[in-house]
């Protein structure tokens, strides 16, 4: 592959992943959860199902465990997560979501069906299946993290 064939591929899934954000954030918004921002989906996602310590949350979005911990602040503060006990080490707290948080990543999910199923009428079930199956050898384990 030629390096400009290269970078017409970049820019292409560049797009589809930030249109796709939107997308999504449009649809958390349009069901009622208007107080968000695409980044605190990406720190959802990483809290679900298990929760997370700050530290982890900050890994998995790219950023320092302070500014992680603003995103953990607002979040609480917004009833969407609440801080535990961590069942293993004394010193930590484990950020979990709550039922409004729940909520959210339910909207997101219908959100994000809804997306893929217009790239399923363009593309066809087939070619979608395809799509996600090669998008996930590529990069199995994510993280899926915003690109700031």
């Amino acid at each position: 592959m030629q390096n400009s064939e290269a970078m017409a591929l970049s820019a292409a899934l560049l797009a589809v992943a930030g249109d796709l954000t939107q997308r999504i954030h449009e649809g958390v918004t349009a069901r009622g959860f208007t107080d968000l921002r695409p980044a605190h989906g990406f720190a959802f996602a990483r809290l679900a199902p298990d929760g997370a310590t700050v530290t982890d949350l900050a890994a998995h979005l790219g950023v320092t465990k302070q500014a992680a911990s603003q995103l953990v602040d607002e979040i609480v503060r917004k009833g969407y997560a609440e801080r535990r006990p961590h069942p293993e080490d004394a010193r930590a707290r484990l950020i979990v979501l709550t039922g409004r948080g729940w909520a959210c990543t339910r909207a997101a999910e219908e959100a994000a069906g809804e997306v893929v199923g217009r790239w399923a009428e363009l593309l066809g079930e087939g070619e979608v299946g395809a799509l996600r199956e090669r998008l996930v050898r590529i990069a199995p384990y994510g993280p899926i993290r915003p690109a700031w």
